[in-house]
């Protein structure tokens, strides 16, 4: 466990070092921001609520979701491009499982610019667009929870599509695809209860509306009490499940790499 610590540590100095790309990811989550701001306040503008749900609510759901739909990937392409130029044969000699430390890498990466990017565009978001916050302490703890399980269900998710890389040349439009659906079903996009019935009803059987719809809306009190608590065992239950399938995936995979590679 100790050297998948240090992995974390070390992806936080690096990501610190690069103050440009910090800077530049700034300012586009403050034009975002702008963005969902004056957008909705637009749509807003001749009734005040869509589906019982107020403008600040909905400002809220949108902010809070925003930031969380920029920690729901992982580092499937890392491990794709170490799959596509044969590094992957040397990481396998090393004294340590892959996955975990490309795991452990991509929270270092989050946890930093969660610190340096996340919070301070929360913090402005509260005090320049409105945005509210959990009315408990109850909240609050049910929000970080759920929130954690669901940036790691994005991770696991991910790696699927970068073991994939052992059996496709390239895997950049399985990654496009990916994301197109992780953005509509999530809720990452508008929240899910907007959407047809019948959409709602599907997303309920797929596991991406834990990475970003459960957590946004135990946030905002739309989803309280005994509900909150088995939206967080359904999202711990997809997180297992998804997690045991990438390590089979992955068990194939690497015994493919062992019979063609010696």
């Amino acid at each position: 466990m100790r050297k998948y610590v240090e992995f974390m540590k070390v992806m936080m100095k690096v990501e610190t070092a690069y103050a440009a790309w910090y800077w530049a990811g700034t300012f586009a989550t403050i034009v975002q921001l702008l963005i969902l701001y004056y957008f909705w306040h637009a749509v807003y503008e001749n009734r005040t609520t869509i589906a019982d749900m107020p403008l600040e609510m909905m400002l809220t759901y949108m902010v809070i979701a925003m930031l969380m739909s920029e920690y729901v990937s992982g580092v499937g392409n890392q491990l794709a491009e170490d799959i596509r130029e044969g590094n992957i044969a040397i990481e396998l000699m090393r004294p340590y499982h892959l996955l975990n430390k490309l795991v452990a890498m991509d929270l270092g990466f989050k946890l930093s610019s969660s610190i340096r990017s996340a919070l301070p565009m929360f913090i402005l978001a509260i005090f320049f667009i409105g945005i509210y916050l959990p009315t408990t302490l109850e909240n609050w703890i049910l929000f970080i929870i759920s929130a954690i399980l669901g940036v790691l269900l994005g991770a696991q998710i991910d790696l699927i599509v970068g073991v994939i890389a052992f059996w496709t040349i390239n895997i950049w439009g399985l990654r496009v695809f990916k994301e197109a659906i992780i953005r509509f079903f999530s809720g990452a996009l508008v929240p899910i209860s907007l959407f047809p019935l019948w959409f709602q009803t599907l997303s309920q059987y797929l596991p991406f509306q834990s990475m970003v719809f459960v957590p946004v809306s135990i946030y905002t009190g739309t989803i309280t009490g005994i509900d909150a608590y088995i939206a967080i065992t359904i999202q711990l239950g997809w997180l297992i499940a998804i997690f045991t399938i990438v390590r089979i995936i992955w068990a194939v995979a690497v015994r493919k790499v062992t019979i063609f590679g010696g």
